[in-house]
Protein backbone atom coordinates (compact mmCIF):
# COMPACT_ATOMS: atom_id res chain seq x y z
CA UNK A 1 0.00 0.00 0.00
CA UNK A 2 1.50 3.36 -1.01
CA UNK A 3 2.23 6.14 1.66
CA UNK A 4 -0.18 9.16 1.48
CA UNK A 5 2.13 11.87 1.31
CA UNK A 6 -0.71 14.47 0.95
CA UNK A 7 0.92 16.94 3.14
CA UNK A 8 -1.93 19.58 4.63
CA UNK A 9 -0.78 22.91 5.54
CA UNK A 10 -0.89 23.79 8.89
CA UNK A 11 -3.85 26.72 9.53
CA UNK A 12 -2.62 30.13 10.68
CA UNK A 13 -5.16 31.23 13.18
CA UNK A 14 -5.42 35.01 13.39
CA UNK A 15 -4.02 36.81 16.36
CA UNK A 16 -6.59 39.18 17.20
CA UNK A 17 -5.06 42.74 18.51
CA UNK A 18 -6.23 43.98 22.02
CA UNK A 19 -8.17 46.96 21.71
CA UNK A 20 -7.80 50.14 23.59
CA UNK A 21 -10.48 50.60 25.85
CA UNK A 22 -12.68 53.77 24.80
CA UNK A 23 -12.01 55.30 27.92
CA UNK A 24 -8.01 54.38 28.18
CA UNK A 25 -8.13 56.66 24.71
CA UNK A 26 -9.80 59.59 26.00
CA UNK A 27 -8.00 59.55 29.03
CA UNK A 28 -4.56 59.31 27.03
CA UNK A 29 -5.46 61.76 24.43
CA UNK A 30 -6.60 64.09 27.57
CA UNK A 31 -3.61 63.14 29.19
CA UNK A 32 -0.87 64.28 26.16
CA UNK A 33 -3.56 67.39 25.88
CA UNK A 34 -3.09 68.72 29.03
CA UNK A 35 1.16 68.37 29.23
CA UNK A 36 1.11 70.06 25.85
CA UNK A 37 -1.05 73.28 27.53
CA UNK A 38 2.96 73.57 28.76
CA UNK A 39 4.32 74.06 25.94
CA UNK A 40 3.75 77.94 26.63
CA UNK A 41 6.43 77.88 29.45
CA UNK A 42 9.38 79.58 27.45
CA UNK A 43 7.01 82.65 26.52
CA UNK A 44 7.86 84.09 29.97
CA UNK A 45 11.93 83.70 28.53
CA UNK A 46 10.81 84.54 24.89
CA UNK A 47 8.73 88.09 25.30
CA UNK A 48 10.94 89.55 28.16
CA UNK A 49 12.90 91.51 25.81
CA UNK A 50 9.69 92.90 24.49
CA UNK A 51 7.88 93.41 27.98
CA UNK A 52 11.20 95.45 29.25
CA UNK A 53 11.52 97.62 26.35
CA UNK A 54 8.56 97.86 24.07
CA UNK A 55 10.01 101.05 22.73
CA UNK A 56 13.22 99.65 21.70
CA UNK A 57 11.42 96.77 20.47
CA UNK A 58 9.04 98.93 18.14
CA UNK A 59 11.84 101.02 17.00
CA UNK A 60 14.22 98.74 16.63
CA UNK A 61 15.43 96.14 13.56
CA UNK A 62 16.56 92.32 13.65
CA UNK A 63 14.63 89.16 13.80
CA UNK A 64 11.16 88.90 15.34
CA UNK A 65 11.12 85.28 15.49
CA UNK A 66 10.83 84.80 19.19
CA UNK A 67 7.72 86.31 19.27
CA UNK A 68 6.28 84.35 16.39
CA UNK A 69 7.32 81.06 18.30
CA UNK A 70 5.60 82.62 21.39
CA UNK A 71 2.72 83.00 19.53
CA UNK A 72 2.89 80.19 18.22
CA UNK A 73 2.88 78.06 21.65
CA UNK A 74 0.19 80.19 22.81
CA UNK A 75 -2.11 79.43 20.14
CA UNK A 76 -1.44 75.41 20.81
CA UNK A 77 -1.92 75.88 24.22
CA UNK A 78 -5.50 77.29 23.65
CA UNK A 79 -6.12 74.71 21.04
CA UNK A 80 -5.15 71.57 23.91
CA UNK A 81 -7.26 73.67 26.22
CA UNK A 82 -10.38 73.25 24.38
CA UNK A 83 -9.87 69.65 23.16
CA UNK A 84 -9.34 68.80 26.80
CA UNK A 85 -12.86 69.52 27.51
CA UNK A 86 -14.17 68.76 24.22
CA UNK A 87 -12.44 64.91 24.63
CA UNK A 88 -14.13 64.72 28.32
CA UNK A 89 -17.70 65.35 27.53
CA UNK A 90 -18.69 61.96 26.38
CA UNK A 91 -17.59 60.79 29.72
CA UNK A 92 -17.93 63.68 31.79
CA UNK A 93 -21.55 64.55 30.90
CA UNK A 94 -22.81 61.06 32.75
CA UNK A 95 -21.51 62.60 35.99
CA UNK A 96 -22.99 65.77 35.28
CA UNK A 97 -24.09 67.59 32.10
CA UNK A 98 -24.30 71.05 33.69
CA UNK A 99 -20.53 71.09 35.24
CA UNK A 100 -19.58 69.29 31.70
CA UNK A 101 -20.85 71.63 29.75
CA UNK A 102 -20.01 74.66 31.51
CA UNK A 103 -16.15 73.18 31.64
CA UNK A 104 -16.73 73.54 27.59
CA UNK A 105 -17.84 76.86 27.87
CA UNK A 106 -15.34 78.13 30.46
CA UNK A 107 -12.65 76.47 28.20
CA UNK A 108 -13.79 78.01 24.75
CA UNK A 109 -13.81 81.41 26.52
CA UNK A 110 -10.02 80.66 27.90
CA UNK A 111 -9.31 79.64 24.08
CA UNK A 112 -10.66 82.87 22.72
CA UNK A 113 -8.88 85.29 25.31
CA UNK A 114 -5.74 83.43 24.55
CA UNK A 115 -6.27 84.33 20.71
CA UNK A 116 -7.24 88.26 21.20
CA UNK A 117 -3.79 88.25 23.62
CA UNK A 118 -1.53 86.95 21.09
CA UNK A 119 -3.33 89.14 18.51
CA UNK A 120 -1.79 92.33 20.46
CA UNK A 121 1.64 90.45 20.05
CA UNK A 122 1.29 90.24 16.45
CA UNK A 123 0.17 93.66 15.62
CA UNK A 124 3.23 94.78 17.16
CA UNK A 125 5.26 93.02 14.94
CA UNK A 126 3.19 95.14 11.80
CA UNK A 127 3.75 98.11 13.81
CA UNK A 128 7.37 97.12 13.54
CA UNK A 129 7.73 96.21 9.64
CA UNK A 130 4.73 97.99 7.89
CA UNK A 131 4.93 101.36 9.59
CA UNK A 132 8.43 102.38 10.24
CA UNK A 133 7.88 105.59 8.77
CA UNK A 134 5.53 106.66 10.65
CA UNK A 135 6.16 109.08 13.85
CA UNK A 136 8.33 107.37 16.58
CA UNK A 137 6.02 108.64 19.07
CA UNK A 138 2.92 107.27 17.88
CA UNK A 139 4.46 104.10 17.06
CA UNK A 140 5.65 103.73 20.95
CA UNK A 141 2.50 105.14 22.25
CA UNK A 142 0.86 102.21 20.08
CA UNK A 143 2.96 99.45 20.96
CA UNK A 144 2.51 100.29 24.94
CA UNK A 145 -0.89 100.07 24.10
CA UNK A 146 -1.10 97.14 22.76
CA UNK A 147 1.44 95.57 25.31
CA UNK A 148 -1.27 96.61 28.26
CA UNK A 149 -4.17 94.88 26.42
CA UNK A 150 -1.86 91.79 26.43
CA UNK A 151 -1.07 92.27 29.83
CA UNK A 152 -4.72 92.74 31.04
CA UNK A 153 -6.26 89.86 28.52
CA UNK A 154 -3.36 87.42 29.67
CA UNK A 155 -4.48 88.18 33.35
CA UNK A 156 -7.99 86.98 32.18
CA UNK A 157 -7.13 83.82 29.73
CA UNK A 158 -4.10 82.63 31.98
CA UNK A 159 -5.17 83.33 35.55
CA UNK A 160 -8.76 84.12 36.14
CA UNK A 161 -10.43 81.39 33.22
CA UNK A 162 -7.49 78.37 34.93
CA UNK A 163 -9.66 78.81 38.27
CA UNK A 164 -13.03 78.28 36.92
CA UNK A 165 -12.14 75.27 34.79
CA UNK A 166 -10.13 73.49 37.62
CA UNK A 167 -13.04 74.23 39.71
CA UNK A 168 -15.47 72.31 37.45
CA UNK A 169 -13.25 69.81 36.25
CA UNK A 170 -12.16 69.21 40.13
CA UNK A 171 -15.76 69.00 40.76
CA UNK A 172 -16.21 66.50 38.06
CA UNK A 173 -13.15 64.26 38.85
CA UNK A 174 -14.00 64.08 42.82
CA UNK A 175 -17.55 63.02 42.41
CA UNK A 176 -16.59 60.50 39.62
CA UNK A 177 -13.50 59.09 41.35
CA UNK A 178 -11.98 58.70 37.69
CA UNK A 179 -8.84 59.26 39.48
CA UNK A 180 -7.14 59.66 42.95
CA UNK A 181 -9.15 62.27 45.28
CA UNK A 182 -5.92 63.70 46.31
CA UNK A 183 -5.94 65.96 42.32
CA UNK A 184 -9.54 67.31 42.48
CA UNK A 185 -8.28 68.52 46.39
CA UNK A 186 -5.39 69.87 44.63
CA UNK A 187 -7.74 71.87 42.43
CA UNK A 188 -10.00 72.85 44.88
CA UNK A 189 -7.26 74.57 47.31
CA UNK A 190 -5.42 76.27 44.07
CA UNK A 191 -7.92 77.55 42.58
CA UNK A 192 -9.56 79.80 45.11
CA UNK A 193 -5.81 80.49 45.87
CA UNK A 194 -4.95 81.75 42.60
CA UNK A 195 -8.30 83.84 42.02
CA UNK A 196 -7.15 85.54 45.46
CA UNK A 197 -3.87 86.67 43.25
CA UNK A 198 -5.92 87.32 40.56
CA UNK A 199 -7.98 90.15 42.65
CA UNK A 200 -4.45 91.39 44.10
CA UNK A 201 -3.39 91.71 40.98
CA UNK A 202 -6.21 93.30 39.58
CA UNK A 203 -6.09 96.39 42.07
CA UNK A 204 -2.63 96.44 41.78
CA UNK A 205 -1.16 94.65 44.45
CA UNK A 206 1.90 93.27 42.86
CA UNK A 207 1.98 92.28 39.10
CA UNK A 208 0.95 89.10 37.44
CA UNK A 209 4.52 87.94 37.09
CA UNK A 210 5.84 88.76 40.48
CA UNK A 211 6.97 86.15 43.10
CA UNK A 212 4.31 85.88 44.60
CA UNK A 213 1.79 85.58 41.92
CA UNK A 214 3.90 82.62 40.41
CA UNK A 215 3.40 81.31 44.06
CA UNK A 216 -0.37 81.54 43.81
CA UNK A 217 0.06 79.71 40.81
CA UNK A 218 2.07 76.82 41.25
CA UNK A 219 -0.91 74.61 42.74
CA UNK A 220 -3.33 74.92 39.62
CA UNK A 221 0.00 74.52 37.18
CA UNK A 222 0.62 71.45 39.85
CA UNK A 223 -2.66 70.11 39.50
CA UNK A 224 -2.80 70.24 35.55
CA UNK A 225 0.85 68.71 34.66
CA UNK A 226 0.39 65.90 37.67
CA UNK A 227 -3.06 65.10 36.01
CA UNK A 228 -2.06 64.98 32.73
CA UNK A 229 0.99 62.63 33.56
CA UNK A 230 -1.22 60.50 35.55
CA UNK A 231 -3.86 60.30 33.04
CA UNK A 232 -0.90 59.06 29.92
CA UNK A 233 0.61 56.22 32.54
CA UNK A 234 -2.59 55.29 34.63
CA UNK A 235 -5.79 56.32 32.83
CA UNK A 236 -9.13 56.36 34.67
CA UNK A 237 -9.25 54.58 37.92
CA UNK A 238 -12.38 51.16 37.26
CA UNK A 239 -15.30 52.59 37.98
CA UNK A 240 -18.82 51.83 37.27
CA UNK A 241 -18.97 55.06 35.04
CA UNK A 242 -15.78 53.56 32.96
CA UNK A 243 -17.11 50.36 33.03
CA UNK A 244 -20.47 50.95 31.52
CA UNK A 245 -19.02 53.47 29.46
CA UNK A 246 -16.54 51.26 27.59
CA UNK A 247 -19.53 48.59 27.42
CA UNK A 248 -22.08 50.66 25.52
CA UNK A 249 -19.22 51.77 23.26
CA UNK A 250 -18.09 48.55 22.67
CA UNK A 251 -21.15 47.50 21.67
CA UNK A 252 -22.25 46.33 18.52
CA UNK A 253 -25.23 48.50 18.25
CA UNK A 254 -22.53 51.58 19.41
Amino acid sequence: MAANTDITPPVRVPTLRRRMRPTRRISLTVGILYVLTFVSIPTLALYKPIKDNVDAFILGSGSTSALQWGVLSEIIVGLAGISTAVVLYPLTKRINQTAALGLVAARLLETCLIFVSVVNLLTMTTLRHDLAGTNRGALTTMGHSLLANYNWTFLLSGSLMPVACDLLLGYLLYKSALVPRIWPIVAFIGAPLLLVSDIAVFFGAYSNVSPIAVLAALPVALFELSLGIWLIIKGFKPTPLTVQYDAISQSPAA
